[in-house]
């Protein structure tokens, strides 16, 4: 195996104020973010899609693998397909797979198994994770802490969202392999997030939630 090449890390440099500063309102910002289930179908330019999924896939990964695949869909035909797909997985879990406890934890949201955000908004971003890479000959080859890669970068990539302005909400119908047909991913590939992306419907709306405060989330030691 040939030895890799390192290159100087040459990182962000503040003074201690600055950098308060700047932590404190990154923190603000990203505070001020909420899971939107009420879209405008207001248009989002493809080259900003583009830079934000690009900001996902520089999160860190398993052996550097990038074990990922962003899907984004603005084709109306699709989105219906994935839509009616979800609806059909949605209401049998709503009606037949949910506990009465988890309805009851989901009652102050108002969710149920209508999911008309995954037409109205302008995009779809689908994350797939690689369970395996195949090399040119066609062969498996391992990635390795996939989930933990993947889940890391849909985080970087809900914060993208919210950065640009717009809004996003995680939907994960059980189960999603009906995604994988409509978008004809290959074996190696598994559905594992929906993110509907896009601007905010004039009267929407979000729970009036808190979230937990330092002291209910910080251990010092």
């Amino acid at each position: 195996m040939d030895k890799p090449s390192f290159i100087p890390y040459n990182r962000l440099q503040f003074d201690e104020e600055k950098m308060t500063q700047r932590s404190y309102e990154f923190y603000q910002n990203l505070n001020l973010r909420r899971s939107v289930r009420d879209f405008s179908n207001q248009d989002v330019p493809k080259e900003v899609i583009e830079k934000i999924i690009m900001t996902a896939a520089s999160a860190p990964s398993g052996a550097h693998k990038q074990p990922w695949t962003f899907c984004a869909v603005s084709n109306p035909f699709i989105k219906s397909e994935i839509k009616k797909a979800a609806e059909k997985e949605e209401y049998e879990s709503y009606h037949n797979r949910m506990s009465d406890e988890w309805l009851d934890a989901l009652k102050p949201i108002g969710t149920n198994w209508e999911k008309p955000f995954l037409e109205i908004a302008p995009w779809l971003i689908i994350v797939f994770k690689k369970a395996y890479d195949l090399d040119e000959n066609g062969s498996r080859q391992k990635n390795y802490y996939v989930n933990e890669s993947v889940g890391i970068a849909c985080g970087f990539l809900i914060s993208a969202i919210h950065q640009a302005g717009l809004v996003t909400l995680t939907h994960t119908p059980s189960p999603m392999n009906f995604l994988q047909k409509i978008l004809d991913r290959p074996e190696n590939e598994r559905p594992y997030l929906v993110l509907p992306v896009g601007y905010p419907s004039e009267d929407a709306k979000v729970p009036d939630f808190e979230r937990k405060g330092a002291e209910e989330v910080i251990r010092w030691y």
